[in-house]
Protein backbone atom coordinates (compact mmCIF):
# COMPACT_ATOMS: atom_id res chain seq x y z
CA UNK A 1 0.00 0.00 0.00
CA UNK A 2 1.30 3.26 -0.61
CA UNK A 3 1.97 6.32 1.64
CA UNK A 4 -0.59 8.80 1.95
CA UNK A 5 0.69 12.44 0.28
CA UNK A 6 1.92 14.46 2.10
CA UNK A 7 -0.80 17.95 2.45
CA UNK A 8 0.78 21.37 1.21
CA UNK A 9 1.10 23.84 3.79
CA UNK A 10 -0.06 27.70 3.81
CA UNK A 11 1.68 29.86 5.87
CA UNK A 12 -0.19 33.49 6.32
CA UNK A 13 1.77 36.22 8.30
CA UNK A 14 1.00 39.65 9.08
CA UNK A 15 4.38 41.82 10.01
CA UNK A 16 3.97 45.46 10.96
CA UNK A 17 6.61 48.37 9.82
CA UNK A 18 6.56 51.82 9.60
CA UNK A 19 4.67 53.12 6.47
CA UNK A 20 7.91 55.78 5.64
CA UNK A 21 10.32 52.43 5.01
CA UNK A 22 7.90 50.68 2.38
CA UNK A 23 10.82 50.47 0.05
CA UNK A 24 13.33 48.29 2.82
CA UNK A 25 10.24 46.17 3.60
CA UNK A 26 9.80 45.32 0.12
CA UNK A 27 13.30 44.32 -0.27
CA UNK A 28 13.53 42.64 2.53
CA UNK A 29 10.82 40.64 1.94
CA UNK A 30 12.14 39.85 -1.39
CA UNK A 31 15.11 38.39 0.21
CA UNK A 32 13.15 36.16 1.84
CA UNK A 33 11.26 34.46 -1.12
CA UNK A 34 15.08 34.35 -2.96
CA UNK A 35 16.42 32.55 0.12
CA UNK A 36 13.23 30.49 0.76
CA UNK A 37 13.15 29.27 -3.73
CA UNK A 38 16.28 27.56 -2.66
CA UNK A 39 14.73 25.04 -0.49
CA UNK A 40 13.07 21.87 -1.77
CA UNK A 41 9.18 21.93 -1.87
CA UNK A 42 9.10 25.72 -1.71
CA UNK A 43 5.83 26.19 -3.79
CA UNK A 44 5.82 30.23 -3.81
CA UNK A 45 4.57 33.20 -2.12
CA UNK A 46 3.05 36.38 -2.39
CA UNK A 47 2.33 39.98 -0.28
CA UNK A 48 0.30 42.48 -0.05
CA UNK A 49 -0.46 45.98 2.22
CA UNK A 50 -3.87 46.45 3.36
CA UNK A 51 -3.68 49.95 2.58
CA UNK A 52 -1.42 53.02 1.85
CA UNK A 53 -0.16 54.53 4.39
CA UNK A 54 -1.42 51.30 6.76
CA UNK A 55 1.87 49.42 8.39
CA UNK A 56 0.71 46.08 8.20
CA UNK A 57 2.15 43.44 5.81
CA UNK A 58 0.07 40.25 5.28
CA UNK A 59 2.39 37.84 3.30
CA UNK A 60 1.77 34.38 2.10
CA UNK A 61 3.97 31.02 1.39
CA UNK A 62 3.24 27.79 0.96
CA UNK A 63 5.52 24.60 0.83
CA UNK A 64 4.66 21.43 -0.50
CA UNK A 65 4.66 19.38 2.89
CA UNK A 66 5.55 20.27 6.89
CA UNK A 67 8.57 18.21 6.42
CA UNK A 68 9.58 20.81 3.86
CA UNK A 69 8.13 24.08 5.83
CA UNK A 70 10.04 22.51 8.89
CA UNK A 71 13.19 22.25 6.82
CA UNK A 72 13.00 25.92 5.91
CA UNK A 73 11.74 27.39 9.16
CA UNK A 74 14.62 25.64 11.37
CA UNK A 75 17.43 27.20 8.82
CA UNK A 76 20.65 29.44 9.29
CA UNK A 77 18.84 30.93 6.28
CA UNK A 78 15.90 32.49 7.61
CA UNK A 79 17.61 33.38 10.50
CA UNK A 80 19.69 35.53 9.47
CA UNK A 81 17.05 36.89 7.26
CA UNK A 82 14.37 37.49 10.25
CA UNK A 83 17.33 38.90 12.02
CA UNK A 84 18.10 41.66 9.08
CA UNK A 85 14.50 42.85 10.15
CA UNK A 86 15.59 44.05 13.48
CA UNK A 87 14.56 47.79 13.79
CA UNK A 88 12.44 47.48 11.00
CA UNK A 89 9.40 44.92 11.50
CA UNK A 90 7.75 45.16 14.32
CA UNK A 91 4.74 42.75 15.40
CA UNK A 92 3.75 39.78 13.68
CA UNK A 93 1.05 36.74 14.08
CA UNK A 94 1.56 33.79 11.79
CA UNK A 95 -1.06 31.12 11.01
CA UNK A 96 -0.67 27.98 9.58
CA UNK A 97 -3.31 26.64 6.99
CA UNK A 98 -4.00 22.76 5.30
CA UNK A 99 -6.65 21.16 3.68
CA UNK A 100 -10.12 23.49 3.43
CA UNK A 101 -8.67 26.26 6.13
CA UNK A 102 -7.23 27.39 2.61
CA UNK A 103 -9.92 28.41 0.95
CA UNK A 104 -10.20 31.28 3.10
CA UNK A 105 -10.46 34.38 0.63
CA UNK A 106 -6.86 36.14 -0.34
CA UNK A 107 -6.16 39.18 -0.39
CA UNK A 108 -7.66 41.07 -3.65
CA UNK A 109 -4.27 42.00 -5.24
CA UNK A 110 -1.06 40.49 -4.74
CA UNK A 111 2.89 42.23 -5.03
CA UNK A 112 4.13 39.09 -6.16
CA UNK A 113 3.06 36.25 -8.25
CA UNK A 114 3.49 32.81 -6.71
CA UNK A 115 2.82 30.06 -8.97
CA UNK A 116 2.27 27.23 -6.91
CA UNK A 117 -0.31 28.32 -5.25
CA UNK A 118 -3.78 28.43 -6.62
CA UNK A 119 -5.08 32.04 -7.97
CA UNK A 120 -8.51 31.99 -5.64
CA UNK A 121 -10.70 30.20 -3.52
CA UNK A 122 -12.50 27.40 -5.26
CA UNK A 123 -16.61 28.69 -6.31
CA UNK A 124 -18.29 28.40 -3.17
CA UNK A 125 -20.35 25.30 -4.87
CA UNK A 126 -17.15 23.46 -5.69
CA UNK A 127 -16.55 23.69 -1.75
CA UNK A 128 -20.33 22.65 -0.38
CA UNK A 129 -19.36 19.86 -2.70
CA UNK A 130 -16.54 18.21 -1.91
CA UNK A 131 -17.59 18.83 2.05
CA UNK A 132 -20.80 17.18 1.12
CA UNK A 133 -18.88 13.55 -0.46
CA UNK A 134 -17.23 12.69 2.81
CA UNK A 135 -20.20 14.56 4.90
CA UNK A 136 -23.27 12.31 3.56
CA UNK A 137 -21.63 8.72 4.23
CA UNK A 138 -20.34 9.83 7.73
CA UNK A 139 -23.54 10.95 8.84
CA UNK A 140 -25.18 7.84 7.90
CA UNK A 141 -22.41 5.63 9.02
CA UNK A 142 -22.98 7.22 12.57
CA UNK A 143 -26.28 7.13 12.32
CA UNK A 144 -27.09 3.62 12.34
CA UNK A 145 -24.23 2.99 14.39
CA UNK A 146 -25.20 5.37 16.49
CA UNK A 147 -29.42 3.55 16.06
CA UNK A 148 -27.79 0.19 16.86
CA UNK A 149 -26.01 0.67 20.06
CA UNK A 150 -27.38 3.06 21.56
CA UNK A 151 -31.52 2.33 20.41
CA UNK A 152 -33.25 3.94 23.37
CA UNK A 153 -31.15 6.93 23.67
CA UNK A 154 -33.06 10.61 22.98
CA UNK A 155 -33.22 11.37 19.33
CA UNK A 156 -31.72 14.21 20.42
CA UNK A 157 -29.09 13.72 22.45
CA UNK A 158 -28.48 10.95 19.60
CA UNK A 159 -27.84 13.43 16.96
CA UNK A 160 -25.49 15.58 19.65
CA UNK A 161 -23.21 12.84 20.46
CA UNK A 162 -23.12 12.30 16.46
CA UNK A 163 -22.32 15.80 16.17
CA UNK A 164 -19.68 15.17 18.79
CA UNK A 165 -17.87 12.54 17.13
CA UNK A 166 -18.50 13.57 13.43
CA UNK A 167 -16.46 17.51 13.70
CA UNK A 168 -13.25 16.12 14.73
CA UNK A 169 -13.16 13.10 12.06
CA UNK A 170 -14.35 15.80 9.29
CA UNK A 171 -11.92 18.80 10.29
CA UNK A 172 -8.50 16.62 10.83
CA UNK A 173 -9.19 13.28 8.76
CA UNK A 174 -12.01 13.94 6.00
CA UNK A 175 -11.72 17.28 4.49
CA UNK A 176 -7.91 17.03 4.55
CA UNK A 177 -8.72 13.54 2.97
CA UNK A 178 -10.97 15.15 0.31
CA UNK A 179 -9.46 18.26 -0.70
CA UNK A 180 -6.12 16.38 -1.54
CA UNK A 181 -8.54 14.16 -4.12
CA UNK A 182 -9.98 16.64 -5.45
CA UNK A 183 -7.80 19.10 -5.44
CA UNK A 184 -7.44 19.46 -9.62
CA UNK A 185 -11.32 19.64 -9.87
CA UNK A 186 -11.56 22.30 -7.16
CA UNK A 187 -9.08 24.95 -8.77
CA UNK A 188 -10.48 24.15 -12.35
CA UNK A 189 -7.51 22.37 -13.32
CA UNK A 190 -7.37 19.06 -15.93
CA UNK A 191 -7.57 15.98 -14.14
CA UNK A 192 -4.06 13.82 -13.19
CA UNK A 193 -4.74 11.10 -15.59
CA UNK A 194 -5.36 13.36 -18.47
CA UNK A 195 -2.15 15.21 -17.64
CA UNK A 196 -0.20 12.06 -17.26
CA UNK A 197 -1.61 11.40 -20.49
CA UNK A 198 -0.70 14.48 -21.98
CA UNK A 199 3.01 13.99 -21.05
CA UNK A 200 3.61 10.62 -22.10
CA UNK A 201 6.30 10.52 -24.69
CA UNK A 202 5.14 8.81 -27.84
CA UNK A 203 5.32 4.99 -28.44
CA UNK A 204 8.29 4.00 -31.12
CA UNK A 205 6.91 2.21 -34.00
Amino acid sequence: MSAEPASPVTVAATRYADPAREAEMTSWIRAGTHLAEQFPGFLGHGFVRSAEGDGAWHMLYRFASPEALAAWESSPQRAWWLGAAQGLVGEFRVQRMTGIEGWFDPPASHDVDYPGLPPGPPPRWKQAVAIFVVFLPLSLLLGVTGAALLPDLPLAWRITLQTVVATPLMVWFGLPWITRRLEWWLHGRPAPWRRTRRTRPPQAS
